[in-house]
């Protein structure tokens, strides 16, 4: 069973009716709360990649609603992660409200382990990091969540400083969010923000919005402003192990690399950045 064979179950287990087409080795399931495109990865050289970066590229600039996009190596990797994600994509989630729930500091290890459960992109590293706990369930929690669980976590980067004008000004990435698989806190970036923003006192604070998941409208929602394109990055993926390698930190285009391997190669979407400044927030 091919990893697209997997959605599709997935979906019709879920009961989520769409519709489904081929545009050459790729599959768009459609629905009317989430389009999802899944992505094999066959590329042989960066230069396939890049003939299929840009015919996906086509696809969604003709959809309407902004795709998920799945490329196969995420999915074997990640699968538990991402089927968690299509099901709250299509509204199959418990739901907390962040005001039943409160904010701790926690340390790099408990982090660390939530991260690599939750994230699609695992840990990384950061100078402050937030769990959201869960304060009293007032007898409506999801199954599974009991008082005192930990539902969400966010990371932040130190400061990284700059003159401008006279000012010297403090701007800090925020690095992570997760929250448990098929759980969706409503608030929860919101409360984390306002917490991190009171106890430092940023200028402004950025971030990513990676264009394989989302346009970056949770950022709009809390104030950030899209600032400037990221451009996408081509990988060398071991199909053994379904591992990513930035040809960049490769060198050269990773050219060299085709004859005396059988790596594969894919490009991504890139990602938005986005900015908020945070002196009257």
């Amino acid at each position: 069973m091919c990893f697209a064979d997997e959605i599709r179950k997935l979906l019709i287990n879920s009961s989520e009716a769409f519709s489904e087409e081929k545009a050459g080795d790729m599959v768009i399931f459609g629905s009317g709360k989430a389009n999802i495109i899944a992505v094999p990865i066959k590329a042989k050289s960066p230069d396939e990649a890049e003939e299929q970066h840009g015919i996906l590229s086509e696809i969604i600039e003709k959809m309407e609603k902004r795709p998920i996009v799945i490329a196969e190596d995420t999915w074997y990797r990640q699968k538990r992660q991402l089927e968690a994600r299509i099901r709250a994509h299509i509204g199959i989630f418990g739901h907390i409200q962040a005001r039943n729930c409160e904010i701790r500091k926690i340390d790099k290890t408990v982090s660390s382990g939530f991260m690599n459960a939750c994230h699609g992109y695992g840990d990384a590293s950061c100078r402050y990091r937030y769990g959201l706990f869960v304060k009293h369930c007032r007898g409506n929690c999801p199954d599974g969540i009991t008082e005192g669980m930990m539902v969400a976590s966010a990371g932040f980067s130190n400061a990284r400083r700059w003159i401008k004008g006279n000012k010297t000004v403090r701007s800090y990435e925020w690095i992570r969010y997760a929250s448990l698989p098929d759980i969706r806190v409503a608030g929860g970036m919101g409360k984390i923000l306002k917490s991190f923003t009171r106890e430092v006192g940023p200028d402004d604070v950025m971030s990513y919005a990676d264009l394989e998941w989302s346009d970056g409208s949770a950022y709009k929602l809390l104030g950030f402003k899209p600032e400037s394109f990221r451009s996408p990055v081509l990988f060398m993926i071991d199909p053994g192990t379904w591992s990513r390698t930035p040809v960049g930190r490769i060198g050269g285009t990773g050219k060299s690399h085709i004859e005396n391997s059988c790596c594969l190669y894919y490009k991504n979407l890139g990602s938005l950045k986005y900015r908020l400044d945070t002196t009257g927030f």
